[in-house]
């Protein structure tokens, strides 16, 4: 099997979640069975919130490079990173290696196109504010028909986040996560996706009457799926 690379620490309880869905995700007899990592639990990367919402002039971005440089000259045959808002600095990632980054957004925006109905085109996006400042999800959503809506209290978003952060998850996080994602029912986003990995942590509250997936489990999909596939070299190998 082919090894990816993760870049973790933001935060690291998203980390280790990605860790236990990916030994989830293979039915494994053995250790080998499992998929293998490199994981750089890099918890003094800058913060993205406060690069992007307040202005720090501390840019993730050039850390996030090299974490992937390292990444690959340990062996990385492919990166994956567990941050939604952390993949507004992707060009840093692809500029710095010449593995492929499995995009969690790429994966995520098709993934509701395929739920979304010709009548039910607006997409819910349970993220950060800094998710919606930049737009992460917006341009990518517009070129397949779909409209990106977000919660309106970002106050209570940023809050839930900061909690989870500092004390896991908590009730009062899921209590505004589940009010956000009630409202975004209400104003008609019947698909609903969690896109920041602290909501991850508390997936469950989501309400149930919708379309909803996490962008998360996308990632480990796409992680089992390279890992598993035999690149070129390997195929003429073994013939």
């Amino acid at each position: 099997m082919r090894r990816v690379g993760i870049l973790g620490g933001m935060g690291p309880e998203a980390t280790i979640l990605i860790l236990q869905k990916l030994l989830a995700a293979v039915p494994a007899q053995d250790d080998a069975d499992h998929i293998p990592v490199i994981v750089d639990q890099n918890t003094q990367v800058p913060s993205r919130i406060r690069h992007l919402l307040e202005g720090g002039d501390e840019d993730p971005g050039p850390v996030l490079a090299e974490m992937a440089r390292r990444l690959v000259a340990g062996g990385a045959k492919a990166l994956a990173m567990p941050c939604n808002t952390a993949h507004h600095y992707a060009p840093h990632i692809r500029s710095a290696v010449t593995v492929p980054f499995l995009d969690m957004i790429a994966l995520s925006v098709r993934h509701a196109r395929a739920l979304a109905t010709p009548s039910q085109t607006v997409i819910g996006i349970l993220a950060s504010p800094a998710v919606q400042k930049v737009g992460l999800f917006d341009a990518a959503l517009a070129t397949e028909g779909l409209t990106a809506l977000y919660p309106s209290d970002a106050g209570a978003m940023l809050t839930a986040i900061r909690q989870i952060k500092a004390h896991g998850p908590s009730p009062l996080a899921r209590q505004s996560l589940h009010a956000a994602s009630q409202e975004l029912r209400a104003r008609g986003a019947q698909v609903q996706m969690i896109a920041c990995t602290e909501f991850s942590l508390i997936a469950d509250a989501v309400v149930t009457d919708i379309a909803a997936f996490d962008t998360l489990d996308l990632l480990v999909n796409a992680i089992v799926k390279f890992a598993q596939t035999q690149s070129a070299e390997e195929e003429q190998a073994t013939g």
